[in-house]
């Protein structure tokens, strides 16, 4: 099982590294300019903390997986991220418009690898939480 929490950990914080190129990908100078100052900085702060969460997630699988598997306070915490990913991976079909990615191979393809990122990750973790 401690593979699995690796493999997670190295996948989050490449995650979390590759947020580094959403504002120009994404070109958030433009598009988010019609917005107010708060809510331009609201984003800009909220996808740094999100970043940094999903970093030090995958800094705790890749340093802790052992504790994370075989202790109490590891398989609660385990739990909270089977909650925390479960989530997310019913958000990527609810909360996104299929709009953005039906019909485009690149974004559809991008949005069915999160979708398996976050099933496997939950998975994982629940899986951990119930052994």
């Amino acid at each position: 099982m401690e593979i699995h929490f690796y493999i997670i950990g190295s996948l989050f914080i490449v995650l979390a590294f590759s947020h580094l190129i959403f504002p120009r990908y994404f070109n958030w100078k433009q598009e988010l300019a019609s917005l107010s100052l708060v809510n331009r900085q609201i984003m800009v702060v909220h996808s740094f903390f999100i970043a940094l969460m999903v970093l030090l997630i995958g800094l705790l699988c890749v340093t802790s997986a052992h504790e994370l598997i075989t202790t109490p306070l590891g398989k609660r915490i385990s739990l909270g991220l089977g909650i925390f990913w479960g989530a997310r991976l019913v958000i990527q079909f609810v909360g996104y418009s299929s709009k953005l990615w039906k019909g485009r191979l690149f974004e559809t393809g991008v949005h069915m690898v999160f979708a398996v990122f976050w099933a496997y990750s939950s998975v994982v973790f629940i899986k951990t939480w119930l052994s």
